[in-house]
């Protein structure tokens, strides 16, 4: 069948407005992800859980929106022309993103994220745009349920931690495998067949934008994709200068120290306003002596240590006066 053959559904405007959403909130993330690497804002976004629930959530509605967008461009037919110009299209953007991180971020370059994945997986959904629906849903069953009952120490390595059996993940700033993920876009292409082949296609096809801010979120939802490509070097060409002009990770330095010594000083079983005391003192001895340099790099000179020592012997006196009381 030629693309002259088959033609595409209209486009549903709820769609182009859920995407739309969904291309904002991940910019926000970013955003908050970015401002947390050059240390603007405290929360390590990358790592702490709530904000890697968040990542999650936003990537599973992205993936469900690409098997949405399949079914409604070739739930018909394949429309072979559209498919490969869109999906050579993904391919030059994970091929930039790969490049352009491997020179930001050599150490933790993109090899499989978003876009790699996009790709790879609007290849693999192809066959389930026609298949039975139950077969659909076992295997995407399958795929989100497996990585959660095998892990292999063999898949911590990059040329396999595309399929996401790992152990521990690879150093990578973002890594969409195969395993679950794949299960995302087929659940997106089950759940609109079964739209599409319900009465209430009629009535989602029917919302139409009214309104500044729908009309708006509709447009960024049509061009979604390159908005996704262009948005990280805009905000990094802003955020990476201004880090360099302002150093804010000199102003964070003092809450991380107060974090980290407030978590080891209750671990040992003192009290949290305790601690509290004795992790402020701590930091005014280390800003009153000029010790960052030896905290961070570990290099200590016998001048450096004395100086750790007697602030550690002030500091613990201010919270056990009885440490101070004549012998």
């Amino acid at each position: 069948m030629t693309d002259a053959t088959v033609s595409s559904r209209p486009r549903f405007a709820a769609i182009d407005i859920a995407r739309g959403v969904a291309i904002i909130a991940m910019i926000a993330y970013h955003l908050c992800w970015d401002l947390s690497y050059f240390r603007f804002i405290a929360p390590d976004v990358g790592y702490d859980r709530e904000w890697v629930v968040i990542a999650r959530s936003i990537l599973a509605v992205f993936l469900f929106l690409v098997g949405v967008g399949l079914v409604l461009g070739h739930g018909r037919g394949i429309r072979w022309r559209a498919f490969w110009r869109r999906w050579m299209f993904v391919v030059a953007g994970a091929l930039a993103i790969t490049l352009g991180t491997w020179i930001v971020f050599p150490e933790s370059f993109v090899y499989f994220g978003v876009l790699h994945a996009i790709a790879l997986f609007s290849l693999m959904a192809l066959p389930f745009l026609a298949a039975p629906i139950w077969v659909a849903g076992l295997v995407a069953a399958i795929v989100i349920a497996l990585p959660f009952g095998f892990s292999d120490a063999l898949f911590n390595e990059k040329p396999y931690s595309w399929l996401g059996f790992w152990v521990v993940p690879p150093p990578t700033n973002d890594l969409v495998p195969v395993f679950p993920w794949f299960g995302a876009v087929l659940i997106g292409v089950i759940a609109m067949r079964l739209l599409l082949a319900s009465r209430w296609a009629a009535r989602l096809a029917a919302i139409q934008p009214q309104g500044r801010l729908p009309r708006l979120l509709a447009t960024l939802g049509r061009w979604s994709l390159l908005i996704y490509l262009l948005h990280q070097p805009i905000l990094l060409g802003i955020i990476a200068p201004a880090a360099a002009l302002l150093h804010p990770e000199i102003a964070m330095r003092q809450t991380d120290f107060l974090a980290s010594c407030q978590s080891t000083c209750v671990d040992s079983g003192t009290s949290a306003d305790l601690c509290t005391t004795y992790c402020q003192c701590g930091l005014e001895g280390v800003e009153a002596n000029d010790l960052w340099q030896a905290i961070y790099s570990g290099l200590v000179s016998a001048d450096e240590q004395a100086k750790l020592d007697a602030s550690n012997r002030q500091c613990s006196a201010l919270i056990y006066p009885e440490l101070n009381s004549p012998q």
